[in-house]
């Protein structure tokens, strides 16, 4: 995810332990490093990536959504983990 996802890209996703899963849309707005999320040397053993992002159709106010990537290669959002396609 770290090397593909940009800041304004558009992506699908579901959230896998939910049934049925429906799928929703929403807009990069920041993708961090774990240093630059203020966290220790120590969490790179868990996650490697963190993206920042708003779900489209937007609200108001709009509610951010975090999404991780794990070194697992799986992608989490609130610890549950989800299926990502680029648009």
């Amino acid at each position: 995810m770290q090397s593909e996802i940009k800041i304004g890209q558009r992506f699908k996703f579901n959230v896998l332990d939910e049934n049925p899963s429906q799928e929703r849309q929403a807009v990069v707005t920041r993708v961090l490093s774990d240093t630059e999320e203020g966290l220790g040397p120590e969490v790179g053993f868990y996650l490697a990536c963190w993206v920042e992002a708003y779900e489209l159709p937007e609200t108001q106010p709009r509610t951010t959504l975090v999404f991780e990537r794990g070194v697992d290669f799986n992608v989490y959002l609130d610890g549950r983990q989800v299926s990502i396609t680029l648009l």
